[in-house]
């Protein structure tokens, strides 16, 4: 059994760099996952705990697709790639799992804490 992963602040977390996962890695429990999310504002599990997500709404269309740019870049430089969504034009939503273990591992939780230092409150 791996040891439990304790929750870090998104000061910890930004200054982390995403680790390539192939799977092999344990993900985070339940309990994990929800002592983690906790610590990052506006962002919630889904789909069981296996999943975080976050939600803007952002001033008009160039806005909310400027914003998925910045992302989509920041998600390669870390090489771990989140689910990008836009809804009615200026609603911006992502989702962020470790595809190979099929939940959460500290790669997303790095990812999210990057996320929010760059976007809109």
């Amino acid at each position: 059994m791996s040891a439990p992963n304790p929750p870090q602040g998104s000061a910890q977390l930004v200054a982390k760099k995403c680790v390539p996962c192939e799977g092999g890695v344990a993900r985070y429990s339940a309990a994990e996952a929800e002592a983690q999310v906790a610590g990052l504002a506006g962002w919630h599990l889904t789909h069981d705990d296996t999943r975080i997500r976050r939600d803007w709404t952002l001033p008009d269309f160039r806005s909310a697709i400027k914003m998925m740019n910045n992302i989509a870049a920041l998600a390669e430089r870390e090489q771990h790639h989140p689910d990008l969504h836009l809804e009615g034009y200026r609603r911006v939503w992502i989702e962020i799992h470790t595809h190979a273990i099929g939940g959460l591992s500290e790669n997303d939780f790095i990812l999210a804490a990057k996320i929010d230092a760059m976007t809109p409150a």
